[in-house]
């Protein structure tokens, strides 16, 4: 194979156009769409920490409701578990943590963690694959058939909720909280939501959440934090907290902002199936000009 410079960079200049018209045929915001809308009647899950016991109910509902791993001698009734600070893995989609008096400076508090299912999800902004979809309901699913196994979905997770599945070396796939998708289409609810004794979770239109929420906190003798967190942060999420301690102290980030995660990164992912498609063929061209340049050295040194 030989290729002159002319007719390498009309090989660029075309896989620059092919690379541009990737990233607009891209129909989802994962690479190139800027904004995305949520439905107005979406729904949502409000936790509030001042009524959870850390029974871990939610807990053995999600394990059950999803036919995930039973913990290894873990029991969901061992009140042990609480003792250390735990985090989502392949095998639990939820947990709770406790928070001593001494780390909370006032109460025992206890901590849901799930998917937040943001209104503009950067997992979803991030797959190239489209593994990704924010359903009109509110949850941020995921289809595994979909997913090519890049794991960018992990590093742009602000809250560090997606994880995988290392161990399954032949259909390893993302996993996270649902928010219970399939129950709710059909008119249910969260089994989290369903199974928790306390009403610590109630489930809602967002947007009736939000005054919930609101209604409970302007309630002075009540003793809230003045926040709704998840309300605005990253743009908005459909899973929403209260608490009556600082949410600093539970180790909430608060240094997310408001700005959906998709807007700071879409400058960047834009590029990516431009370099996807450009810099093979750049490093390509280069190896055929080499290539033929030392060819035609050698030729000349063997007519001398």
């Amino acid at each position: 194979m030989t290729i002159s410079r002319r007719g390498f960079l009309k090989l660029m200049a075309g896989a620059g156009v092919a690379g541009a018209a990737a990233t607009v045929g891209v129909s989802q915001p994962q690479a190139a769409e800027h904004e995305f809308y949520g439905n107005p009647d979406r729904f949502g899950v409000l936790f509030d920490s001042s009524r959870c016991i850390g029974c871990r109910s939610c807990e053995a509902a999600c394990n059950a409701t999803h036919d995930l791993p039973k913990p290894p001698a873990q029991p969901f009734d061992d009140p042990k578990v609480l003792n250390e600070k735990r985090r989502l893995d392949q095998s639990r989609f939820t947990l709770v943590n406790k928070f001593t008096k001494e780390e909370t400076g006032g109460a025992e508090t206890f901590v849901k963690i799930q998917c937040m299912h943001c209104d503009e999800p950067a997992c979803f902004s991030a797959c190239l694959a489209k593994a990704f979809t924010k359903t009109p309901e509110g949850p941020v699913v995921y289809n595994s058939k979909q997913c090519i196994g890049c794991r960018y979905c992990m590093q742009a997770c602000p809250f560090y909720v997606p994880t995988y599945e290392y161990q399954n070396a032949f259909t390893p796939r993302v996993r996270k909280c649902t928010m219970c998708h399939e129950r709710i289409i059909q008119g249910g609810i969260p089994a989290c939501v369903e199974t928790c004794p306390q009403e610590a979770l109630i489930f809602g239109k967002r947007a009736d959440l939000i005054k919930i929420a609101r209604r409970r906190i302007d309630d002075e003798k009540a003793g809230y934090v003045d926040h709704i967190y998840g309300e605005q942060e990253v743009g908005g999420t459909c899973w929403m907290y209260i608490t009556k301690t600082p949410f600093e102290k539970l180790q909430f980030r608060m240094d997310v902002g408001i700005t959906p995660m998709p807007k700071l990164t879409y400058g960047y992912l834009a590029t990516i199936p431009v370099l996807h498609t450009g810099l093979p063929i750049l490093l390509a061209g280069f190896y055929v000009i080499t290539k033929n340049m030392n060819l035609k050295k050698k030729e000349q040194g063997g007519h001398q």
